[in-house]
């Protein structure tokens, strides 16, 4: 019995201790029917508008792309929609996508829907590891930027939100739990404090790339200039380890309905979607971050 209870023991410590497999640098252009690099992930009732990846993008001539169709009536939820998952976890690195969101705005200005370009896994000891940019499409002027870590009950909250548009900074804040009381963050948190303005920004219009970079000590989220190809940071966050992940996450993208959720400047922007609306991305990229 000792010696069983000592093998099981060993087995268990080993399955712990072994690392998990960790995607190195790639690029998935979403030419082809399937992924090394993606699985598709959902728990709603998505079908037939779960995805399909190496089709023509109906904007774009000679675009190949992942195409997220959101079914009309699927339950609200962050789960429920289409989802793609990376088959290995990511860590420190930077992480960039070329993506176009629906454009719904003369179609259903009130529509609820969101999507989500992040990094999330929860885990059992570390707790939760999730970096997002997000838009909600019913004004795709505006970005969400952030991430949560911390474990259930008390999660920790940083974000911004930014009408890149108008070069509007509504709020850079911290909170625990999705109803807790903002603080304002300043100092290192709250870089750059103010953003000039990108005349003609709209998420839905064209396809623009977008990224972050996660270091142990630093988050900075990003987007090119569709013209000149120039960084724009849109926040650079330091100067304290604050709601920035540690521990290894998963890669995603997805597409889903929120009905509590309504952005900055519509509050009646919660009604489910009426159509099967299309988002595109056109790729996903992921660099590890280079130790010295």
């Amino acid at each position: 019995m000792k010696n069983l209870l000592l093998l099981l023991a060993l087995v268990c410590f080993s399955a712990r201790s072994q690392p998990r497999p960790v995607h190195k640098a790639f690029k998935e252009s979403f030419t082809t029917p399937t992924s090394p690099y993606f699985s598709y992930g959902s728990t709603g009732q998505n079908l037939p508008f779960k995805s399909a990846q190496g089709v023509a993008s109906p904007t774009e001539p000679n675009t190949t792309i992942l195409s997220f169709r959101i079914n009309p009536a699927e339950a609200a939820g962050a789960g429920k929609g289409p989802e793609i998952i990376s088959t290995k976890f990511t860590h420190f690195g930077t992480y960039s996508a070329r993506i176009k969101v629906p454009a719904v705005t003369t179609i259903q200005p009130n529509v609820g829907a969101v999507v989500g370009y992040f990094t999330y896994h929860a885990d059992s000891t570390a707790g939760l590891s999730e970096i997002d940019i997000e838009w909600l499409i019913a004004d795709p002027t505006l970005i969400y930027i952030g991430t949560w870590t911390g474990q259930a009950g008390a999660l920790q909250r940083i974000g911004r939100t930014i009408n890149l548009a108008k070069g509007i900074i509504y709020t850079t804040e911290q909170k625990i739990n999705y109803d807790g009381t903002p603080t304002l963050l300043t100092g290192g948190q709250n870089q750059p404090k103010t953003l000039p303005p990108l005349p003609g920004y709209d998420a839905s219009s064209q396809f623009y790339t977008y990224g972050f970079d996660w270091h142990p000590d630093r988050l900075r989220w990003w987007m090119l200039h569709p013209t000149t190809g120039a960084k724009i940071v849109l926040w650079d966050y330091q100067g304290s380890s604050l709601g920035i992940p540690q521990h290894a996450s998963r890669y995603r993208m997805n597409f889903w309905h929120t009905d509590n959720w309504s952005v900055e400047t519509n509050p009646l922007s919660t009604e489910a979607p009426k159509n099967p609306y299309q988002l595109e991305v056109d790729w996903m990229e992921y660099q590890p971050l280079k130790r010295p």
